[in-house]
Parts: structure tokens; sequence; C-alpha cells
């Protein structure tokens, strides 16, 4: 299944998206929850060991918890950041 940006899609319980960042130096995040937790984290671009290490420390955390330690972190000067999108996305995801 190929996923459209911006629109969340359920399969078997999961609720997928491909999120179109905005302000970072990733383009788009793959991201997946069930049941709470996050299933899926893959960010398409940015700085690729931060994001890798970011990705592998998410999945299957309490979605909540994601969002309470990441949000509003901010790169260099910039107001956002690839770890600030990723609580866009999830966010977006509850809605």
């Amino acid at each position: 299944m190929e996923l459209q940006v911006g629109q969340v899609v359920e399969r078997d319980g999961e609720k997928l998206l491909l999120y179109k960042t905005i302000g970072t130096c990733s383009q788009f995040i793959e991201v997946g929850q069930k049941d709470g937790r996050v299933t899926r984290c893959v960010f398409h671009g940015g700085c690729s060991g931060n994001t890798q290490g970011v990705s592998k420390l998410v999945q299957g955390m309490d979605v909540k918890e994601v969002i309470k330690r990441l949000d509003g972190i901010r790169c260099g000067t910039k107001c956002t950041s690839c770890p600030d999108q990723l609580c866009r996305a999830l966010e977006q995801m509850q809605r």
C-alpha cells in the first residue's frame, strides 16, 4: 500500500501516515501507531544518524510519552526539529 501525504490510513488496526515536515532537513516522516504505541518511524532526509537514532528509540513507545519528551525540541536556530515534527505527525494521527 502506498501512503498519500497527509492522509491517515488504517490497516489491520494500525494507523499510518506519511507526514510532510515543515522547517527541517528531513522532507517526510512515515509514522505508524497501534494501541497507543509507535509502530513505525522512518525519516526521509535529514541527519541520518540522528533520525535513525530517534526512530529506534521511539518504536514501541507510548505515543503520549513520545510527544511529552520530544515536543518543542529545536534544531539550532530553527523553531522546530525532526523530533518536534514527529510530534506534529503523531498529533495529526490522533485527530
